[in-house]
């Protein structure tokens, strides 16, 4: 997976079509990320314990394929590409303005 924690990232499918937020986690094994304040549901919890219950929002993870990275250099939606550096380390490149992200 080319997105990492942390990217900004923007929703192109979905009922948050057209959103931004970061990237707090991502399920490598589901091929699934976990972006802050996107796909929000609300679940109707009962009272457990000490926690009350109640309608509580709860986040769930989005497909990798419905959002596009932002460029941190030229803030718009781009591909990410690879390239070597002088020390011949792999590092992400952005498509549109050729800077490292």
């Amino acid at each position: 997976m080319k997105l990492k924690k942390g990217d900004t990232v923007k929703v192109l499918i979905g009922k948050d079509k057209g959103k931004t937020g970061k990237i707090q986690k991502i399920f490598a094994k589901k091929n699934q990320i976990l972006v802050a304040g996107i796909n929000l549901f609300k679940k109707h919890q009962k009272p457990q314990g000490k926690n009350p219950g109640g309608i509580i929002d709860i986040q769930k993870p989005l497909l990798p394929s419905k959002v596009a990275l932002l460029c941190p250099k030229c803030n718009r939606q781009t591909r990410i590409g690879s390239q070597s550096d002088k020390s011949g380390e792999k590092v992400r490149i952005c498509r549109k303005c050729k800077q490292m992200i």
